[in-house]
């Protein structure tokens, strides 16, 4: 969104008669050039087609027969309800935007990306390859039925010969001339479409008269063999004319047992078969490549064509319940060719809608495959299917389609597998309708299509009709397509693909989390339930990753931001430094494998945008609460980018979307003896800031040296034991005393506790050194801090240290804290204090514990031994220019201590309460 460069500027603003133009083309497999179809032969036809299939011809009389008027309309209307939400939801994605080739698949993946629909587009891949074997097998098993040598109804003819290679030779030649006419081009498929519609059109006009002109009559059934292989007496059906008697015997339910089957039928196995005939919905949406102007010929054809068949079956409906008894209905299947008055324009019907079918499957095949290869989501494996004709027509794709198609085919009955496509399609109707739902929930500005009849009501039931319906025709079916669509997701999810399609799921993210930011009261902040919230001021990542990642654990879930100052002053600059900065960032976030958000600033001084970043990072309840800095001192730079396994090999500069090296994003360390940015005064007065706008202050020191597996995200073992020792007592003061009971003293001991909460801190023990006056008698103290642990349900060690003798003991206290670092005694007397309390904190390092608990004992080189130190951080002096002695006296403090994690915490952070 920073750049200026936008699709809308690939468009000339007026073309030769003033209307906006695209510069290239329309998108489609071959851009303008092949975009020739209109609304009726790009959507009505093919649609109108699909969705007949061969159930108008061969299903009226089943699902009549044994549902009855009454429950036949009503299976009806509910399956065209869950079709037409998802003809809304399509009608809504269409006219949002150019819509290029590929129909469903190109509407999901530019929707839910490239994980999402490239698995569904493949799943809708293949449901058209075997959607196009079954109507083929079913076209062969009609022209069989009739003229096979094993044909067994009274108007068979008896003289193509059967059996499974003969079966496959017709399958197989049908198939050859469906590819070749596909593979010809749109064109050809269009006009060979309008020719099959028109045959199925006027073998429908033949029926509708022959309801009306054909006289009562009584039809031969189908014999049925009886007990022990005898033959029965022949059994006659009756096409009574229109008759009110007839209408009423047929309107309740009459369920039976299925004569093609054996089955005894029930209302959802009927009801599967009328709704597996009805599906084809998206039949227009997949010539989207090929049409002139689909964001409106989609909609508006496909509405005409689910309009038109959904009035069609109604009159077949009440045609067939007017005027056929039920033994004809249950029987006969096939009875308009017995009521016809030219029966073989019925059959004319039957093959011209299963041919246009297995047509309409494997063209629209085609076009999702040919997308699916243009976009590269499954690599060099669909790679063929990108080759086009001159004139644009994908035929690499067809033949391969073609192929699979034959595969198919050897299968031989597909019965079971026609559930399968059908579980197959519904997934692919239901991603649509999510597709739509997201982007409504979205809010998002530029979801404004021109189709305005739907709402997330509609959507949202369009998913759950399409999920039951799924469960309801097949459940295996079902859950076997969802695993498949979750193991395809998670493989494109590690191939990883294309950014640039945009995420519907980052501005579902953003809607939701603008609504629970509004709610996150501040006011309604409870002790309870506080966490860290950490701004972490970094000035080169190179030598800051140990204390980035340190901090990462440190956070607990709370929010965690790497801020960074430029240098600047944006009067004097022709643009912002800062905006280019970003990716470099966010990359390193991901490179480091940390949670945190990265937020820049420039300002004339790092003092100022420490106090920017301070103010302004975070939104509402989620702002930071604790400032982290690493430690002003002299020691050289570390480039640690060249000894981090996450950054010593070089970024993946191939795929589409990477970054390049890190080591080219950020300067190389400061050399030693070099002017730094932040001076001692800044720095000191940074802290002080920090602790005047009521943030806590953590210095971290020498974090580099912790141990690697202490800075890695998982839990990394180590045969080395280690502490965490924490000092939660003011080292500076010279008295003694239970001090850590202060606020202070607490935070540091919740931080100390929150670490060892991270897995990779679980192993390391805490210890808490007690620091007990020169007369304080040992033991009474320890009592009273074990019951505070108990209650703060702290697991500790506990080790009492004498504090405070030799050091001033008895002199009063200074004012404000009462301690060296704001008293006005002299540096001698508090180098020598923070000398001997650095020299107490080394002596404890590396020193295991006894048998009890608290009791030292000497410690042995193979013992355990101190990763992190927590120290209690004195409040700066109030006089600036006491600074510089201030930072002395820390750097003594901490000197050779390793790592080491200086602390003032402000506000109380811990509970007894429940």
């Amino acid at each position: 969104m920073a750049s200026e460069s936008s699709p809308l500027l690939a468009y000339r603003l007026l073309g030769e008669e003033g209307v906006a133009l695209p510069a290239n083309g329309a998108g489609g497999p071959g851009g303008a050039s092949a975009r020739k179809l209109s609304t009726f032969l790009g959507v009505v036809v093919p649609t109108v087609l699909s969705m007949f299939s061969i159930v108008v011809f061969l299903r009226i009389g089943f699902v009549v027969g044994h549902a009855g008027l009454l429950q036949a309309l009503a299976m009806l209307l509910v399956a065209y309800f869950i079709l037409a939400l998802t003809v809304l939801s399509v009608c809504a994605i269409a006219t949002n935007g150019a819509v290029q080739g590929g129909g469903a698949y190109f509407m999901i993946s530019r929707t839910l990306g490239p994980e999402v629909g490239g698995s569904i587009g493949l799943m809708f891949y293949l449901a058209n390859v075997c959607g196009c074997a079954v109507s083929l097998l079913g076209l062969v098993e009609s022209v069989l039925d009739v003229f096979g040598a094993d044909a067994t109804g009274p108007s068979g003819l008896r003289v193509l010969p059967q059996g499974y290679g003969w079966n496959l030779l017709y399958g197989s030649l049908l198939l050859g001339l469906v590819g070749g006419v596909c593979t010809l081009g749109a064109g050809l498929y269009a006009r060979a479409s309008f020719l099959t519609f028109l045959l199925v059109s006027g073998s429908l006009a033949s029926v509708l008269i022959s309801f009306v002109a054909v006289g009562p009559r009584d039809i031969r059934l189908t014999p049925r063999p009886g007990p022990n292989g005898s033959s029965l007496p022949p059994r006659f059906g009756h096409f009574t004319g229109f008759n009110s008697s007839t209408l009423k015997d047929n309107l309740g339910a009459g369920y039976a047992e299925d004569y093609t089957t054996g089955a005894v039928m029930n209302f959802a196995s009927v009801f599967a078969v009328l709704f597996n005939g009805c599906t084809g919905i998206m039949a227009g949406a997949n010539m989207s490549g090929e049409l002139k102007d689909p964001s409106r010929a989609i909609p508006l054809g496909t509405i005409v064509a689910v309009a038109y068949t959904f009035f069609v079956y109604v009159l077949l409906f009440f045609l067939s319940s007017f005027t056929c008894d039920r033994t004809l209905l249950q029987e006969d299947y096939g009875f308009f060719r017995a009521i016809s008055l030219w029966p073989p324009l019925v059959l004319i019907g039957i093959y011209a809608t299963a041919l246009s079918a297995s047509m309409s499957s494997l063209i629209g095949a085609s076009r999702i495959l040919h997308a699916l290869a243009r976009d590269d989501l499954f690599g060099v494996i669909l790679a063929p299917a990108k080759v086009v004709s001159r004139g644009g027509n994908p035929w690499a794709a067809v033949l391969y389609s073609w192929g699979l198609v034959q595969l198919v085919l050897l299968a031989g009955k597909l019965n079971t597998l026609a559930a399968v496509v059908t579980v197959f399609y519904l997934v692919a109707y239901a991603a649509v309708d999510l597709s739509c739902l997201s982007l409504e929930w979205a809010s998002a500005p530029n979801f404004r299509p021109t189709f305005s009849l739907f709402s997330w009501h509609t959507c949202l039931l369009g998913v759950a009709s399409c999920l039951l319906m799924m469960f309801l025709i097949s459940p295996g079916a079902a859950g076997g397509s969802l695993l498949l669509m979750g193991l395809l997701a998670a493989l494109l999810t590690a191939r990883g693909g294309p950014s640039s399609w945009g995420y519907v799921s980052q501005a579902l993210l953003f809607h939701q989390v603008r609504k629970y930011l509004l709610r996150l009261d501040v006011r309604k902040d409870h002790v309870k339930f506080w966490r860290p919230q950490l701004l972490l001021l970094v000035g080169n990542p190179r030598g800051a990753l140990p204390l980035l990642r340190l901090a990462n654990q440190l956070k607990k879930g709370g929010l965690y931001v790497l801020g960074h100052v430029t240098l600047g002053d944006l009067d004097s600059l022709p643009s912002d430094p800062v905006q280019p900065q970003y990716g470099a960032w966010l990359s390193l976030v991901d490179r480091a494998q940390v949670k945190a958000f990265v937020d820049l600033t420039l300002s004339p001084s790092v003092r100022q945008g420490a106090q920017h970043l301070l103010r302004i990072s975070g939104l509402g309840g989620m702002k930071p609460n604790t400032l982290v800095l690493g430690f002003y001192d002299d020691a050289p730079p570390q480039d640690h980018f060249l000894t981090d396994p996450a950054f010593s090999e070089p970024a993946d500069s191939t795929r589409e979307g990477s970054s390049p090296a890190l080591s080219t994003l950020f300067p190389p360390p400061r050399a030693p003896g070099s002017p730094r940015a932040l001076n001692p005064q800044d720095y000191v007065a940074t802290v002080a800031d920090a602790l005047k706008m009521n943030k806590n202050v953590v210095l971290a020191r020498a974090s580099g040296a912790l141990p690697p597996e202490r800075l890695s995200r998982g839990s990394g073992g180590t045969s080395q034991l280690h502490h965490v020792d924490v000092w939660p007592l003011n080292l500076l003061r010279p008295r003694g005393g239970p001090g850590y009971v202060d606020v202070c003293g607490l935070f540091l001991l919740q931080m100390a506790t929150i670490l060892g909460m991270v897995p990779a801190w679980h192993s390391a023990r805490l210890r808490i050194f007690l620091c007990l006056g020169p007369r304080e008698a040992p033991g009474a103290a320890e009592g009273r801090l074990r019951a505070l642990l108990s209650q703060l349900r702290i697991r500790a060690e506990v080790q009492e240290v004498v504090w405070g003798e030799g050091a001033g003991a008895g002199e009063p206290e200074a004012e404000e804290e009462g301690d060296f670092v704001n008293s006005g005694r002299g540096d001698a007397e508090a180098e020598a204090l923070a000398r001997s309390a650095n020299a107490l904190v080394r002596a404890q390092q590396g020193r295991g514990t006894g048998g009890g608990p608290g009791g030292p004992e000497g410690g042995d080189a193979e013992g355990p031994i101190t990763a992190l130190t927590f120290l209690y951080l004195p409040r700066p002096p109030a006089d600036p220019a006491r600074y510089p002695r201030y930072l002395a006296l820390l750097e003594t403090l901490t000197r050779d201590l390793g790592p080491t994690l200086l602390v003032h915490g402000v506000t109380p952070v811990t509970c007894t309460d429940l």
